[in-house]
């Protein structure tokens, strides 16, 4: 045994350093928020309540397709559809159960039409199972809540197209042409306005 060995087994340094450390910190200011008092703002991307979009004159954007619940890892998903008038799909009942949902966003990005977004709603507990569970009319209705400014930074910053972030040299072989890209990134865009 080393003589820095028995000074720091005799004097008990380690024990010493520990209850410094909790001296210092019972006498700086607590760092906890007080929650239902001083409440933070989400973080840009951040994954919260789900959400169906809405078409200007107030319908779902959604077409039925299916992408988002054949995504989906935990199969919360559930779309019913019916064969509408002129043989288009109409979306009879969406639901989404939320507590089976792992907020992963692949039904996002799986999605087409920008129909399912994930709002930065995040306060929406329950004493019951069944105001988890969201039906078409509750996703529209968190729709309605997300505010109009999350909607242009969601779309515009989270939901585009890849040839929007990549882009080759000159001397690469490319699919189409650049000025077409734009065009269709200016009508993507504007879409989610």
């Amino acid at each position: 045994m080393g003589v820095k060995k028995i000074i720091k087994t005799v004097f008990m340094l380690e024990i010493l350093k520990g209850m410094s450390l909790t001296f210092r910190a019972l006498f700086r200011r607590p760092v906890t928020r007080q929650y239902p008092k001083h409440k933070r703002e989400p973080f840009a991307g951040f994954r919260g309540l789900h959400a169906l979009t809405r078409r200007p004159d107030g319908d779902a954007v959604c077409v039925g397709c299916g992408l988002c619940a054949a995504i989906c890892p935990s199969q919360c998903i559930k779309i019913y559809t019916s064969e509408g008038a002129d043989h288009k799909k109409v979306v009879d009942r969406y639901e989404i159960e939320v507590l089976r949902c792992l907020y992963c966003g692949l039904c996002v990005e799986a999605c087409p039409f920008k129909a399912v977004v994930m709002t930065d709603i995040y306060e929406y507990s329950s004493f019951t199972r069944q105001e988890l569970y969201m039906t078409k009319d509750k996703l529209l209705a968190n729709w309605d809540r997300f505010s109009e400014k999350r909607k242009k930074t969601y779309f515009g910053s989270f939901w585009k197209p890849l040839f929007t972030d990549f882009s080759g040299s000159d001397k690469q072989a490319k699919l189409q042409d650049v000025s077409k890209a734009k065009k269709h990134e200016d009508i993507y865009l504007e879409a989610g306005k």
